[in-house]
């Protein structure tokens, strides 16, 4: 009897298998065969995606994260579409990834700021690593550009890091990002002294630096008239790289052409009169 009702069972479970063997068998064959095929198509699809940015030449950074979140996008998409194919309910799932996604974002508020603020500026360029920018109140040379920061190194060597929300948001200053810069100081000499002759001698020092550059052409003209002197406002151009050397050597070579030829440079001072009184 016993015997009898274990057969029974068998041939119970084995129709049953039998009947869902059927029904979802070829639906699990066609989802794994979808899922394979999905698997390489993404993968020459994030290939094409890789090449293509490469050809506009998109800033590496960028490039990187790119492929990865397509990578991650696409096939998060094939495993719902295959999980569908054989009877998952995929739209409560769907629902819970959103809710999860939204919780995420405003508990990461700032962090997306700055991931948002790195995308743009890794695909408009405003600046690139070994420019100089002056930014958030600190002026230095990019040393690297993340995709949440912006990594300055200062002119006396000190690391900064700047969110990549504050650098999109504000304004930035690209020093040397013209091939050429022109340098403006003003010098001031005496009332009593020659004022043709000391125009003179700021030409002579600017043609003596082949490193001030033909054209534009330079200027001398006189600027102001103040209180101790009369001041006088050099302009010259010179290549970005040669600015900060030209514009120190200005300042040293036309202090001694002055003493040579005994241009004074003035500054302030006060006469105190002392009256005695009977």
């Amino acid at each position: 009897m016993d015997s009898t009702i274990q057969i029974e069972n068998l041939e119970k479970y084995y129709d049953q298998g039998i009947e869902m063997l059927l029904q979802y068998g070829p639906k699990l064959l066609l989802a794994i065969v979808v899922l394979l095929i999905g698997w390489r198509v993404i993968g020459a699809v994030l290939k094409m995606i890789d090449r293509s940015m490469e050809h506009h030449n998109v800033e590496s950074t960028l490039q990187r994260f790119l492929v990865n979140f397509s990578n991650f996008m696409l096939k998060a998409m094939l495993l719902i579409s295959v999980a569908s194919m054989i009877g998952v309910e995929t739209t409560s799932l769907i629902a819970m990834l959103g809710a999860a996604g939204l919780a995420i974002g405003l508990a990461l508020q700032g962090s997306l700021s700055n991931f948002a603020g790195g995308a743009l500026i890794l695909f408009f360029k405003p600046f690139k690593i070994g420019d100089v920018i002056e930014a958030q109140g600190y002026l230095g040379r990019v040393h690297e550009i993340q995709i949440f920061n912006t990594i300055l190194v200062t002119l006396d060597n000190q690391r900064v890091i700047i969110p990549n929300g504050k650098l999109s948001n504000d304004s930035i200053k690209n020093v040397f990002a013209e091939p050429t810069r022109r340098i403006d100081i003003t010098f001031g000499i005496g009332y009593e002294d020659d004022l043709l002759k000391a125009k003179e001698v700021l030409w002579q020092v600017i043609r003596t630096d082949d490193r001030i550059l033909k054209d534009p052409e330079s200027e001398v003209y006189v600027s102001a008239h103040a209180d101790s002197s009369i001041n006088l406002l050099v302009r010259v151009w010179v290549d970005s790289d040669n600015y900060w050397p030209v514009h120190f050597n200005l300042f040293e070579q036309v202090k001694l052409a002055f003493d040579r030829e005994q241009i004074t440079i003035p500054y302030p001072q006060r006469d105190v009169h002392i009256h005695q009184a009977n």
